[in-house]
């Protein structure tokens, strides 16, 4: 393949992630929190919608106000809140493309070229996964430091089996799962990326933050 090939984002379903307990919010549905005055599961749609083909709703609880944000809602098919990884399994059920990309609910300014970029470095690489890595405040205060982003994710298709072989046996680590496979970290560290793109809202102080940003 030449090496600008990519993949074509028809053949790639978008999948947002809502499943979670909300804990650090106080058990409240965080996708359904209001951010500029929208759902702040509905910025994150708008975000990926125009990068992927078909899309997907992975939620829990309060179906009915996610379907009315105007895509198909999948519980988890696993049981007891099992984590991201619960929400990859659910999302690679309902799969009808060679690729899925998944995104939190809770990080409304991811980048635009999100699906475009982790695409590009799947195909360079022959990859599995590509998972985005983003800078982040060093914790001794030195410079920024790439972390991975592990829900930021552009799966193979048919990693189903693997996936599904990995959490029946008890597994929910998400860098255990994507560690058996061929994956390529992205970093979103160039000129011009915005430093806060992968900013998530794990409280609701964190999301009024972002909001007066």
């Amino acid at each position: 393949m030449p090496a600008h090939a990519s993949i074509a984002s028809a053949d790639i379903t978008g999948l947002l992630l809502a499943g979670g307990r909300g804990l650090r919010m106080g058990g409240i549905d965080k996708g359904l929190q209001p951010f500029n005055g929208e759902p702040l599961a509905l910025h994150a749609m708008r975000r990926l919608a125009p990068q992927v083909g078909p899309f997907l709703v992975n939620a829990n609880r309060n179906l009915a106000e996610y379907e009315a944000l105007g895509a198909p809602v999948w519980p988890d098919s696993l049981a007891d809140h099992a984590g991201p990884l619960a929400g990859f399994l659910t999302g690679l059920e309902h799969c009808a493309t060679p690729w899925l990309l998944t995104v939190p609910c809770d990080t409304p300014l991811f980048p635009l070229d999100l699906a475009a970029r982790l695409a590009e470095a799947a195909v360079a690489d022959d990859a599995d996964i590509a998972m985005a890595t983003a800078p982040e405040p060093a914790e001794d205060g030195g410079p920024p430091v790439l972390r991975p982003q592990p829900v930021f994710c552009l799966l193979r298709a048919t990693l189903r089996d693997s996936l599904l072989r990995y959490t029946a046996a008890g597994g929910r680590k998400v860098h255990a799962w994507i560690a058996q496979h061929r994956a390529v970290q992205v970093p979103f560290d160039r000129p011009g990326d915005a430093p806060d793109a992968f900013f998530n809202a794990n409280t609701l102080a964190e999301l009024h933050a972002l909001e007066n940003r």
